[in-house]
């Protein structure tokens, strides 16, 4: 890298929001010059470092870039997820962000990347040959690492591990061989994903404890998808029930009885609602686990032994112990997105790709305007860990959402885009279902964003 740099927009990070932004701004500004510079050496961020069985929690259409698909928009027909849309691996999504850079947008001219280098101070580091330069940057700094999650393979496990007991990440679950137990530590995507492919390569259920610090809410995948009848039924489905809720709890038990979330234990009332989507057919495996600790978080792992906030656990000699309690999304607090620099974040609510391509195209056609313009059409919602906090910003990036679609402009792109969730094709608009899941939609939001507020600043968010 011993060379000048001089771009228009230095964008640190090149997973997915990093790709999406550039992809978006380089597509409605024909004068952009945008460098990409990350620590790895190639585009896609942490799906360079997950778990070999890792698959996209959501359907493929709603990932990526705007220009181009993830995919081939597929309905599945022969798995246990028939019906629903594909999503894809690991290996997809990498390739995918390969041939983005490659096929989209370096031909461009307009695009590079740099890879295994650091952004340190205003500085960038060459991480193999320790070279130094200062950049020179025209319009901005775009953060597009602000909301990175942490993942198990990169860092080590947040508790202690004595001699002779055996601790390894999610990813190398597949290098373990057979093990008489397994502990699987972690609540979220990462733990589910690891009892699933336990299960699915014949462990018995009995063999695996599960440490579970908090139960998750987690949503039904099947409302989630990229059929306007369906995901605006979900949401419709949502206002109403928030009209009337009286609390978090209560909030989340009527989307239960819905179909809209759904919990591993019907007995425990979760306090965590961070909710990635999840299969039926993965529900009832995951309900096949009934050696499930809840004492706190894990501190220690002794040969046989588990220490906990609460308790001393008992485990087979030569257990595995699987590491899945990274802390994944990061709760950040909301920013203005264009300040100093550009921090890229959630818009609405959830769908970081789709956000990160809002910005990227307010950029592109705005990037002249004022700040306060952009961050005026531009609301943050930070993520979210508890069910009181996902209520709060659900109302907020409803909230958001309206904001950017009363603008003309931007409301012609957001419909023509196949990230966005909400998206209503011309040819799909005169289905009865998707007129009546819109009716439905409009007829509530009003009361239901209220409502949505409501709990969560009775339960003490700000929002």
């Amino acid at each position: 890298m011993a060379r000048s740099v001089d771009t228009d927009y230095l964008v640190v990070g090149a997973g997915a929001a990093g790709m999406a932004f550039v992809d978006a701004l380089v597509d409605h500004d024909p004068t952009a010059r945008a460098t990409l510079v990350d620590r790895r050496t190639a585009p896609g961020g942490h799906w360079l470092d997950a778990y070999p069985f890792v698959r996209l929690h959501q359907a493929s259409q709603l990932y990526g870039v705007a220009s181009t698909r993830l995919g081939s928009g597929r309905i599945q027909g022969s798995s246990p997820e028939r019906g629903l849309h594909e999503r894809a691996t690991g290996t997809e999504i990498t390739a995918y962000y390969a041939g983005v850079l490659t096929d989209r947008l370096l031909p461009t001219g307009r695009v590079e990347l740099l890879g295994g280098v650091e952004y340190r101070d205003g500085l960038l580091v060459d991480l193999a040959s320790g070279d130094v330069v200062e950049p020179r940057v025209r319009r901005r700094v775009v953060d597009a690492r602000y909301l990175a999650p942490s993942i198990p393979a990169v860092g080590p496990p947040p508790f202690d591990v004595d001699d002779g007991a055996r601790v390894v990440p999610a990813g190398g679950l597949p290098d373990v061989g057979e093990a008489a137990a397994y502990v699987v530590v972690g609540s979220g995507k990462t733990a589910t994903d690891a009892v699933v492919w336990l299960l699915g390569r014949g462990v018995d259920p009995d063999a695996i404890h599960w440490v579970r610090p908090r139960d998750p809410w987690m949503l039904d995948r099947a409302v989630i998808q990229p059929d306007p009848a369906i995901f605006l039924g979900m949401a419709g489905t949502l206002m109403a029930t928030a009209c009337d809720a009286s609390s978090p709890d209560d909030l989340f038990l009527r989307l239960e009885d819905a179909g809209v979330m759904t919990r591993i234990d019907p007995a425990v009332m979760p306090t965590m609602a961070r909710t990635p989507t999840l299969g039926r057919w993965e529900l009832e495996l995951l309900r096949s686990v009934t050696r499930v600790v809840r004492a706190g978080h894990l501190r220690r792992v002794e040969p046989g032994r588990l220490v906990l906030d609460d308790a001393e656990v008992a485990v087979p000699h030569g257990a595995v112990v699987v590491h899945c309690a990274a802390y994944g999304l990061r709760m950040r607090p909301a920013l203005p997105i264009w300040g100093e620099r550009i921090t890229l974040q959630l818009v609405r609510a959830g769908f970081p790709a789709f956000c990160a391509a809002l910005v990227g195209y307010v950029e592109g056609t705005r990037h002249d305007r004022p700040d306060a313009e952009k961050n005026a059409l531009c609301l943050p919602t930070p993520f979210w860990s508890t069910p009181t906090d996902w209520a709060a910003m659900q109302g907020r990036g409803a909230q958001a959402a309206a904001t950017f679609m009363a603008d003309p402009d931007v409301a012609a792109w957001a419909r023509a885009v196949l990230l966005n969730p909400a998206r209503v094709p011309p040819e799909e608009a005169a289905r009865p279902e998707v007129r009546a899941a819109v009716e439905r939609y409009l007829e509530y939001a009003p009361a239901g964003i209220a409502g949505l507020g409501r709990i969560g600043r009775d339960a003490g968010v700000r929002v």
